[in-house]
């Protein structure tokens, strides 16, 4: 990776290493129309429509910008049901980029998802994780599992400067397998970039000691790599042993470790899709039966071949750390301009995007308020900006109905790679500001519709009193005419 420091270090900012040669355009609606937008929403940014969004920082899934080389490999896809070549040149890939051959296709990653818990969940069983994601607790319980988050205590704590809150308790986690048996654990799972707690990395060092503890106690190993990239960024720059390694060396060691990875190809490889793979044949022999069952044939599952061409041109430019690095460059770029003008973040910057601390922004609110998806809705009234709730409203209720409160109450602001300029990225500080300084006008949020299942989704919440008009009120006395 290549160091350029600026002459004058005020000026210093990430640098891209690309140019852009597509663009597309954007729309910003007065604060009159964003209020109407979001209301009728029903508070849910999943339930905006893009012409109503100037900023998407929903997700990082499957809207990063492409490269040149990843369109050009589209042109050369192969439509074949069976015995495809596109299908053989995705397996090159992975091979060149985890040293495995042994692969399943999956349309996106909660279908690998739903394949290893068909595989190995069964009712009483548990799965071990650091922590989990909506998706895959959603389909282990669906099954009558059980899901456990064993992440270090560090990983909760939300603004210290340890390099890797993502974690395990290594201590607990041998414990907790003793506690309920080997042969009750489905698999013990690793999150690369956890998600839901601030895109937090694990080391490589503890991602080996989980892998010896499951050997040594005879459990399925798994490696939900979908933020790897991001992950092997943070081990390069933050981890002293992985310093001097080649990206290639760090993806084929986890590789041989490991029993199973799988990823969404929405986030590694900068395309769409989902793979599962594992050194070991017998892993993928397992799952196989499942691939036609939920996904299609075997070398497609679900996928266009096109983006199966576009995934695996990604999956060799993820070894390439001039593009690895613009993720958690931005997003340590933001995050700083936030940080500077004290509003509360998540710190240190992890991957996928940068996370609001929204029990600071409202912290008299109660969490059956939903202060982080008022947060969002806030965010988006102030700049057109989309984020994603990752806070309660993420969480699913328990089964006695009961809500299940979330740890970390965030507001997560993704940044897709090669997709803002720098002067989008200092647009959203600024409009962010804004909503702090202007955090006592946030009220709370209440359900009119609440799913039992993903509610983040596509549920609906209605304002608790009339809040948002004073903030689209507020806005307009501060900005005038300006959007």
């Amino acid at each position: 990776m290549s160091l350029v420091k600026f002459y004058q270090p005020e000026n210093q900012v990430p640098l891209e290493m690309h140019k852009v040669r597509v663009v597309q355009k954007l729309n910003l609606l007065p604060v009159e129309e964003r209020l109407r937008a979001i209301q009728e929403a029903g508070n849910n940014t999943f339930l905006l429509k893009n012409k109503d969004i100037y900023m998407d920082m929903i997700t990082d899934s499957g809207v990063n910008g492409m490269s040149d080389r990843q369109v050009a490999a589209m042109s050369i896809a192969d439509d074949s049901y069976a015995g495809s070549a596109t299908w053989d040149r995705a397996v090159d890939a992975i091979d060149e980029v985890f040293g495995v051959r042994n692969v399943l296709p999956a349309h996106q990653g909660r279908a690998a998802e739903n394949i290893l818990a068909e595989t190995f969940v069964k009712p009483g069983k548990v799965a071990l994780m650091n922590f989990h994601f909506t998706t895959t607790k959603a389909h282990i319980t669906r099954l009558g599992g059980e899901v456990v988050e064993l992440v270090a205590k560090k990983g909760l704590v939300p603004q210290s400067d340890d390099p890797f809150k993502g974690d395990f308790d290594l201590e607990n986690l041998k414990a907790t397998i003793d506690e309920y048996t080997a042969e009750r654990v489905a698999f013990v799972r690793v999150e690369a970039g956890t998600n839901l707690i601030g895109g937090q990395p694990v080391s490589l060092e503890n991602m080996l000691a989980v892998t010896d503890i499951c050997h040594d106690k005879g459990v399925v190993s798994v490696l939900d790599a979908s933020l790897l990239q991001d992950n092997v960024y943070f081990m390069k720059t933050r981890e002293p042993q992985c310093k001097y390694m080649e990206t290639k060396e760090i993806y084929h060691l986890l590789a041989s470790k490991f029993d199973i990875i799988y990823f969404s190809a929405r986030k590694l490889g900068f395309s769409r899709g989902g793979f599962i793979l594992s050194s070991d044949a017998k892993w993928t022999n397992m799952m196989m039966e499942f691939v036609p069952l939920f996904e299609g044939f075997l070398t497609y599952g679900g996928m266009e071949v096109r983006s199966i061409e576009a995934a695996a041109q990604g999956l060799i430019e993820s070894l390439d750390m001039e593009y690895i690095n613009q993720g958690p460059e931005f997003i340590a770029y933001l995050a700083k301009e936030l940080d500077d003008y004290g509003v509360p973040v998540i710190k240190p910057a992890g991957g996928l995007g940068v996370h609001l601390n929204c029990s600071e922004f409202v912290p008299d609110m109660p969490h059956n308020q939903y202060p982080a998806a008022a947060v969002g809705a806030a965010v988006y009234i102030a700049g057109g900006i989309r984020g994603m709730e990752r806070g309660t409203v993420s969480e699913q209720r328990e089964p006695d109905g009961t809500e299940r409160y979330a740890e970390l109450e965030l507001q997560r602001l993704a940044v897709p790679r090669r997709v803002f300029t720098l002067s989008q990225i200092k647009y959203c500080a600024d409009r962010v500001k804004w909503v702090w300084d202007n955090r006592d006008i946030i009220g709370g949020l209440q359900w009119t519709s609440e799913p039992k299942v993903l509610r983040f989704f596509f549920g609906r919440m209605k304002e608790i009193g009339y809040w948002q008009e004073e903030l689209a009120k507020k806005f307009r006395q501060d900005f005038g005419d300006s959007l």
